[in-house]
């Protein structure tokens, strides 16, 4: 069902193009054939082809998401970095923006863990994206994003720079990577959060450590101990079966003698808010001068410029 689904969701799209090409055939027959109604049918027909080639530049990107695991559903997990108020802040407009993205695009979020801080900000959070293609676009965002402003916590008004890190990993399925139970040290405890009859009553949440990695994931969303287990083992799995890609690509770039790219610690984007407003990808040369769009959601540019250049063998646009 699963399978059926997407392959309903790769036809969509070709079917609303024809749709809206016969709509605009229409259109530019109207126009021809009455005088009277020539602007209206003209307006229409700009219109639908405007929206044509909004949904051929959607379907020329999604040609690129070739990846296994492009069409998988994605885990996102945010972590601020050394600073403190400001990078705990910092983090949690990061999560508020994926939010907005994802209402935009019509992606689901289920929120897996959310530890908030008593003071301001997250010290930390998981969550899966549910939708087409979910990981294939938001694989664009995993790195460390740098931010650059006058900070709200600092009384002397003084400019900050905050980094937090995002790690997306597709889901993956049960059968493709197996954990050895005996790896796995569960511990149980009471969930918290803002309040409530349920909070801090029963030890609802789980937290789950890899032993031989070293690997800790955290789940406290669900009231049921049972369900937060499942979902903690979901994401474990999905972060167990990265590190064994990693590893695997790392051994054929050694046979190739290629050098790697270290995407870990080093920024991908900085968003700058003083003394200018400016967001800039590192890695596609791509900059966008509206700030608060970008917050609010509007993450599309990056995306699309990131894919153009992870098919071009990662080499940056020429301005």
């Amino acid at each position: 069902m699963k399978k059926q689904g997407e392959l309903r969701e790769k036809i969509r799209p070709l079917q609303e193009l024809e749709k809206l090409i016969e709509e605009t055939e229409v259109y530019l027959e109207l126009a021809t054939e009455e005088e009277r109604d020539e602007q209206e049918a003209v307006k229409e027909a700009a219109k639908s082809l405007g929206e044509i080639r909004k949904k051929l530049d959607r379907l020329e990107l999604e040609i690129l998401l070739n990846g296994k695991y492009d069409f998988c559903d994605a885990i996102l997990s945010l972590h601020p970095g050394a600073g403190g108020l400001e990078s705990q802040d910092w983090a949690e407009m990061l999560l508020r923006m994926y939010n907005r993205w994802c209402e935009q695009n019509g992606y689901e979020i289920e929120l897996v863990d959310l530890l908030s801080d008593d003071e301001a900000g997250i010290k930390s959070a998981t969550f899966i994206v549910r939708g087409h293609a979910a990981y294939g676009y938001l694989q664009a965002e995993k790195g460390v994003h740098r931010m650059i402003r006058i900070s709200p916590f600092d009384t002397s008004k003084r400019r900050h720079t905050s980094f937090a890190s995002v790690d997306v990993v597709p889901e993956v399925e049960e059968e493709e990577y197996t954990i050895n139970p005996d790896d796995l040290k569960i511990d149980t405890f009471r969930a918290s959060g803002a309040g409530g009859q349920h909070v801090n009553k029963t030890d609802s949440a789980v937290r789950i450590t890899h032993l031989p990695t070293g690997l800790v994931v955290t789940c406290q969303n669900d009231r049921s101990q049972h369900s937060n287990r499942n979902r903690a083992l979901k994401v474990l799995q999905a972060k167990l079966a990265e590190i064994s890609r990693r590893e695997q690509a790392e051994e054929i770039d050694a046979e190739r003698g290629q050098q790697r790219e270290i995407a870990w610690g080093s920024q991908i984007r900085t968003y700058t808010f003083h003394p200018f407003t400016l967001v800039k990808d590192h890695r596609t040369g791509v900059e966008v001068g509206q700030v608060e769009a970008v917050m609010n959601g509007m993450l599309d540019p990056f995306i699309d410029a990131y894919l153009r250049w992870k098919a071009r063998g990662k080499v940056p646009l020429k301005k």
